[in-house]
């Protein structure tokens, strides 16, 4: 493999590597949902994607397919893509419907009705309740009268604000820690909403294990061959 072809390929797997799945809000690259990642000499990038079973959700799927396509078509120098979902009962709709950038509803065409901004935003609210969670963790403080600034640097804190800016909530150091994804207002009870972002942190969590266990069963993966691609 040249050294331009071994470039190209760490490029699109650093694309890759911004693509979260929507649940769960991890990079494809660390749940081992990215089964075959290869850059041609001629520069034609081949990507196959999987999923933990054959019956995930297809609106799921057809985000975490879409968003794969999106990343990898902006690395410069690629001469093509073939980016593929394998193994799922909705492939060949969704893998058809991404490369002809139809769009959910006419992708499953007599079968959605909606496309999936809604989805996709309710899944970074919840981003931003779990995150908050992980943040106030590590505090050791009461975080009420807590700005952004005042939590320590760290990656779960420049996670939080990621996820607050994809919603264009605030999220500069002056802000307020404690922060209702849905109307970017201080939550009016405190308690509850720190209870609601542990259980949304913890339920996220379990999800994510659950889908590493069944991914891992269903493809007989050891731990080292998990998000080689």
């Amino acid at each position: 493999m040249t050294a331009v072809v071994t470039g190209a390929r760490a490029a699109v797997w650093a694309a890759l590597g911004t693509v979260r799945d929507p649940e769960l809000d991890e990079p494809l690259t660390d749940l081992g949902f990215v089964a075959r990642c290869e850059v041609s000499d001629a520069g034609h990038a081949v990507v196959r994607l999987r999923l933990p079973t054959y019956f995930c959700a297809p609106n799921f799927a057809f985000l975490m397919v879409a968003d794969a396509y999106d990343a990898v078509a902006g690395v410069p120098g690629l001469t093509g893509l073939d980016i593929r979902l394998d193994d799922h009962f909705a492939s060949d709709v969704i893998n058809r419907g991404v490369a002809a950038r139809r769009g959910f509803v006419a992708s499953f065409d007599g079968e959605a009705v909606d496309e999936l901004d809604t989805l996709r935003y309710d899944f970074v609210r919840k981003a931003v309740l779990a995150g908050t969670d992980r943040v106030c963790r590590s505090l050791g403080r009461d975080p009420r009268s807590l700005t952004l600034g005042d939590v320590p640097p760290s990656p779960d804190l420049d996670r939080l604000r990621a996820r607050r800016r994809e919603l264009g909530l605030p999220a500069e150091d002056g802000d307020p820690l404690l922060l209702d994804p849905a109307t970017g207002t201080t939550p009016a009870d405190a308690k509850r909403y720190l209870a609601f972002a542990r259980l949304t942190r913890t339920s996220m969590e379990a999800n994510s294990g659950v889908c590493r266990g069944m991914l891992h069963a269903r493809y007989a993966l050891t731990s080292e061959e998990e998000g080689t691609g």
